[in-house]
């Protein structure tokens, strides 16, 4: 079987055969003398320093031709942006053979080939700054053509705007859409930036294991796998927390580390079955210091990021300067619903999802409907940056339970454009309580909870040998990221999102 060719696709495979036949390597070797960009040609050039510019060479992807006869403009685009070339066929073949103009570049050449160039600066009547070439070499050929996008008068049209396509095939999107190239940039400026607020303050990055014997840290589906050699299932971590609690037993004050995390359940806007989780804990604090902390970094990474504490998120203004409102779990639902949840029992939970018109089947406990009202009735409503505090101890396996609230737990989540980003605890450090939170998430599993914590009983090992007060806490990067670079999707800071297997058009040979 073999994929079926477009016309076009089967016309630039003969051109690259003709290529070969005259003697030029459409592939050659990737070495190739660039100097400058066309950002800093444009942004630098001027009549008065122009031989500064007088010996170019830099390498792009052709993205328009104008065919003048025997002379040629072309737009080029590189890492940095695009560029005019004047292309002269006497100047790239001053004697009499003008084969390697005719055949290779008015012939051969195609939009989204890769060439390199060399030359000079200078600007052209109209005053756009370009390069006008001496010398042309063809770096790579393309074997398949750009969708084509047109501009006029300051706007693009027919943009690559196909979601299937944008992110499936997102090299194609980073050519024909250059600005998407800006949002991977200030993530990675975003991650830097808070990278640079957690090593200012003496915390230690760190790397935990991805494979795992048993998924903990987190209530969450894993993805199951199976070690050959040891002959045992093993699960992509859907966190890693636990490990990270480790090292604070074994002596650090401050870890951290960017961790890929897998969870294998729904997709939507702002859900990835892969994504990225910051998680950091430090000895000797609480979810107090944790909340102002948390206010610290979210300004600063707003500000390298924006160069403002707000940002724009589905027209809506949002506003990441500190300090942040905070509202207990039971009042929001209160607040939110009518109902005072905080002396209720299973049971009357139940009830109260019953009213609500929220289902809710045999399976969840008490935790899990209480995470099911706040979901579906109260969490949408928090569009400014918002901790919601003091969780239900049935929800919070990990958490350290509440030192004035009896039945309460010491954390907290923010919420954001109505999305929880991130998660803290005062960590448990009490062995006895964590074994029986614990066996009550066996039991949970047992009625068929699929997101029920496993018993970690290395981990419980640790803590017997003392874990000092700790507090921690996850942020998703993910949908920060979508939050302060105004996207809509998270799919949109991924580069590679997941999809569905690309159903595959072929002929049988």
């Amino acid at each position: 079987m073999q994929q079926s060719l477009s016309e076009q696709e089967i016309i630039r495979r003969e051109k690259l055969a003709e290529m070969i036949m005259a003697g030029v390597e459409p592939y050659p070797a990737p070495l190739y003398p660039v100097n400058t960009n066309s950002v800093y040609i444009k942004e630098h050039y001027t009549e008065e320093n122009k031989e500064q510019f007088a010996d170019v060479c830099l390498a792009g992807r052709i993205m328009s031709v104008r065919d003048m006869g025997k002379a040629n403009f072309a737009v080029i685009q590189d890492s940095h942006g695009k560029i005019q070339l004047y292309i002269r066929r006497d100047d790239i073949c001053p004697g009499e053979d003008k084969s390697l103009y005719d055949i290779i570049w008015k012939k051969l050449a195609d939009i989204g080939d890769i060439i390199g160039v060399k030359g000079y600066g200078f600007k052209t009547k109209t005053g756009e700054t370009s390069v006008h070439v001496k010398e042309l070499t063809i770096l790579t050929k393309s074997l398949k053509p750009l969708p084509i996008v047109k501009e006029a008068e300051g706007q693009t049209f027919d943009a690559v705007t196909d979601p299937e396509f944008k992110y499936r095939q997102r090299y194609v999107d980073l050519i024909v859409n250059p600005q998407v190239k800006e949002t991977f940039i200030k993530r990675t400026k975003l991650i830097n930036a808070i990278r640079e607020f957690l090593n200012e303050r003496g915390a230690l990055e760190v790397d935990t294991p991805v494979l795992q014997s048993i998924p903990g840290g987190a209530a969450a589906r894993p993805f199951t796998t199976h070690h050959n050699a040891l002959d045992i299932p093993m699960y992509l971590r859907i966190a890693n927390e636990l490990y990270l609690k480790r090292l604070i037993v074994g002596g650090f004050d401050w870890v951290y580390e960017f961790s890929r995390n897998f969870r294998n359940e729904g997709m939507d806007r702002t859900h990835n079955p892969e994504f990225t989780v910051l998680e950091f804990y430090v000895a000797y604090k609480d979810y107090l210091w944790m909340m102002e902390t948390t206010e610290q970094l979210l300004e600063k990474a707003a500000l390298a990021v924006n160069g403002t504490t707000k940002s724009v998120v589905e027209g809506k203004e949002i506003d990441f300067k500190a300090p942040y409102r905070r509202v207990t779990m039971y009042d929001a639902i209160k607040e939110h619903t009518g109902f005072d949840i905080s002396k209720m029992d299973e049971d009357g939970i139940r009830d109260v999802c019953r009213q609500l018109h929220i289902h809710a089947d045999k399976t969840m406990g008490k935790g899990k409907l209480i995470d099911m009202i706040f979901g579906e009735k109260c969490e949408h409503h928090y569009v400014q940056p918002t901790f919601i505090t003091d969780y239900p101890v049935e929800m919070s396996p990990l958490t350290k339970k509440h030192r004035d609230k009896p039945g309460l737990v010491e954390r907290f989540e923010l919420m954001v454009n109505g999305k929880e980003i991130a998660n803290a605890y005062t960590e448990l450090n009490d062995p006895l309580d964590q074994r029986e939170r614990f066996e009550e998430q066996a039991k949970l599993m047992e009625r068929g909870d699929d997101e029920a914590m496993f018993i970690d009983h290395d981990f419980l090992r640790a803590l017997e040998y003392g874990m000092p007060p700790t507090s921690g806490i996850g942020f998703g990067i993910d949908r920060i990221c979508m939050f302060l670079l105004n996207q809509p999707s998270i799919q949109d800071v991924l580069l590679f999102p997941m999809m569905r297997p690309e159903k595959k058009e072929t002929t049988e040979e």
